[in-house]
């Protein structure tokens, strides 16, 4: 480290001390050369979480269209933006402590549905039927037969005899 007053590679820490919490370490330094004291941050370097989309082109991440594609399936629906936000930071979360890379787009899809499914029911179809390109009617239904299996039963939903 280069004192920023004189240019001398000789210093000394004086102080080290947790920073933007625990994602950097702020260190206090005192040149040996001159006497005068100044601070550096030392923080890891992210490293580009790239994805691989289905015709084998491979992109950077880009947190936004997760979000998009959670907006237009939430539209009209009780989930508000930071609930959105929320599922696209526990995806990014996710598939950067995945450690494959790069990534496959269809896994940050299974990831956003399983989320979602949690969530809203409505909107976990809406993001499936584009997701999974449904086609057909069938599709809906298959669909909506396999979220009715892992659902469990409504609250006070009278069950017919």
């Amino acid at each position: 480290m280069r004192c920023p007053y004189c240019t001398s590679e000789e210093d000394k820490v004086i102080d080290s001390r947790l920073a933007e919490e625990g994602r950097a370490i702020r260190r206090r330094r005192e040149c040996i050369a001159c006497g005068r004291r100044y601070t550096t941050f030392e923080r890891a370097e992210e490293v580009p979480l790239l994805v691989a989309k289905r015709g084998g082109v491979e992109e950077s991440f880009d947190r936004t269209k997760i979000i998009e594609g959670l907006n237009r399936a939430c539209k009209n629906r009780p989930i508000t933006q930071s609930e959105v936000e929320s599922i696209a930071d526990d995806v990014e979360e996710a598939m950067r402590a995945d450690g494959r890379r790069p990534v496959p787009s269809a896994e940050i899809g299974r990831e956003v549905l399983e989320r979602l499914r949690l969530l809203d029911e409505v909107a976990y179809l809406r993001f499936a039927s584009v997701y999974k390109d449904f086609q057909e009617l069938t599709d809906f239904e298959r669909e909506l037969g396999l979220l009715l299996k892992k659902s469990p039963p409504k609250q006070g939903a009278e069950e017919s005899p």
